[in-house]
């Protein structure tokens, strides 16, 4: 699948780095202006080099991006990345609705078919047609 240019590597990396519930946190939070990683770290219960790496993650995705101001780093959401999400998840579900009304459709015709041929199959049984078969064990004639 492509989405706005992303290959399905990239889409990959996307997905994977919104998998993990502290990335999304960190996404919302970077989403009102930049924070310093150090400013995010505060607000985990983990390590400082755990956010750092969790941000990497983010930033590998095309989720946020980084920038120095002297001794900090700046993290801060790009829109457009969560956008391109967006409309990946998009694309997956018009390609699931697209198949989910062909199977639709194919149930459809094959229980008109089917419909079809029982009024047939009893129409003859109705009509006093004998049972050719032979008898299993057990069973009289």
């Amino acid at each position: 699948m492509v989405v706005d240019g992303l290959t399905d590597e990239a889409v990959d990396r996307l997905f994977h780095a919104l998998a993990d519930a502290t990335r999304r946190d960190i996404l919302r939070r970077c989403v009102r202006g930049e924070l310093s990683v150090s400013r995010l770290a505060e607000a985990y219960p983990m390590s400082f080099a755990a956010v750092q790496k969790h941000v990497t993650v983010l930033e590998r995705a095309g989720l946020v991006t980084k920038r120095r101001r002297g001794r900090e780093q700046l993290v801060r959401t790009d829109p457009d990345a969560v956008d391109r999400a967006r409309q990946a998840l998009d694309e997956l579900e018009t390609a699931w609705r697209s198949r989910v009304d062909r199977m639709s459709g194919l149930l459809a015709d094959d229980a008109g078919s089917d419909a079809g041929s029982d009024a047939g199959s009893d129409a003859g049984t109705a009509a006093g047609s004998g049972d050719d078969r032979e008898p299993t064990e057990g069973q009289d004639r």
